[in-house]
């Protein structure tokens, strides 16, 4: 494979100077470039960045922040290299405005046009028109060959009285799908982009769920969310497919934390 610098810089009409690799999580290779001249931008190299650039357009095209797409090739994304100097701490308001515009309703069926992975766990997006169908098959039987049986046992419980606690038609929305604070820029005190989406429509409350797995927004970020009656209730089910897609790539205390997730809910 040519040389990043090589690559980068027939893609941008620029020459690259300078490749630091940084987090990137387990999907791609993150690199910042700098260019001759001045300037950066982000390099994200990997099977899935082609997927990831439609992503990141379906959020733009919603009035969201996001990277802008510089160039791509095969396995090659350059993204533009947005600021990221402030703390989400301080800019939950904005954040519940972004996802208002996010998460406005849409005629669409539930999941997306193709699948998608974190790392070597597959997220299946095969579309439904039923949610609770969506949810209890592409988000939480597809785990049961991967769980022991105890836990796959309450799973599979669950799953079937599902239709019990989430609604089987709720409005469609564009979710992020992987929205934790790493995957939120804050620049002073406001969002300068949203990245690193796993994009598909869904119930709004599932982004909602997945930013309380690592942070802590307060309760006025969820009063402004505008959120419909039970949504409480039903964040530990949301919560429960980022813990087991945690406890399948990393073990440990996501295993007894998806344990007692499903006690939380009564299984």
């Amino acid at each position: 494979m040519r040389s990043i610098f090589v690559r980068a810089g027939h893609l941008l009409g620029a020459g690259v100077e300078s490749v630091t690799q940084i987090s990137g999580g387990s999907l791609s290779s993150v690199s910042r470039l700098g260019l001759v001249g001045g300037g950066t931008a982000i390099a994200k190299t990997g099977s899935r960045v082609t997927v990831e650039a439609t992503m990141l357009g379906a959020l733009r095209s919603k009035g969201v922040p996001t990277p802008a797409v510089l160039a791509g090739e095969a396995e090659l994304l350059i993204l533009e290299d947005l600021p990221a100097a402030g703390q989400l701490a301080r800019a939950w308001a904005q954040l519940a405005d972004v996802l208002d515009h996010l998460h406005v309703p849409i005629d669409n069926p539930y999941g997306w046009d193709r699948d998608y992975a974190f790392g070597n766990v597959a997220i299946p997006n095969g579309p439904r028109s039923s949610w609770v169908e969506f949810w209890g098959d592409n988000r939480l039987r597809c785990h049961l060959p991967h769980v022991d049986r105890h836990l796959g046992d309450r799973l599979e419980e669950l799953v079937r009285r599902l239709g019990d606690f989430l609604p089987d038609h709720p409005p469609a929305a564009l979710l992020h799908g992987d929205l934790w604070g790493g995957n939120i820029l804050v620049n002073d005190v406001s969002i300068s982009g949203l990245i690193d989406p796993a994009a598909y429509y869904g119930h709004r409350e599932v982004d909602l769920a997945m930013l309380s797995l690592f942070d802590n927004p307060p309760v006025a970020f969820y009063e402004a969310c505008g959120l419909e009656e039970g949504w409480r209730e039903r964040q530990p089910i949301y919560r429960l497919w980022p813990l087991l897609v945690h406890a399948r790539l990393f073990g440990g205390s996501y295993v007894r934390q998806a344990s007692a997730c499903l006690g939380e809910i009564g299984f």
